[in-house]
């Protein structure tokens, strides 16, 4: 199994950036997937849920900026980020909690800076 995460990079503030989680071993359209962040000295949050019924929740800090997305196709999960702001800085990762088999799946993390 495997949550491949891309899309990380150095933006200003204001820019957008687009986060991608390619999912292999699994099948995203069974399970909700999240993605989660941590910034430099802080405890790991979570950023934005997707479930399979097709709702989706975020943290206070990102609504109105952030969207997830799944294309069950392509099994992989998006995060669009729009208004980015410096404390978005932060790895980012994408999660597939409590899977069927038992496990709960994590990405390996994408860098996220935002510049002001």
């Amino acid at each position: 199994v495997q949550l491949q995460a891309s899309g990380g990079g150095s933006v200003q503030a204001g820019g957008s950036l687009r986060l991608s989680c390619a999912a292999s071993g699994i099948r995203i359209s069974v399970n909700t997937m999240r993605w989660y962040r941590q910034a430099p000295g802080k405890q790991r949050e979570l950023v934005a849920t997707a479930t399979i019924g097709g709702s989706t929740n975020y943290a206070d800090s990102v609504k109105g900026r952030f969207t997830i997305s799944r294309d069950n196709i392509k099994n992989t999960v998006y995060l669009q980020m729009s208004s980015l702001k410096p404390e978005d800085t932060a790895v980012y990762y994408c999660n597939a909690p409590d899977y069927g088999d038992g496990n709960t799946y994590w990405g390996q993390g994408t860098l996220v800076t935002v510049s002001s």
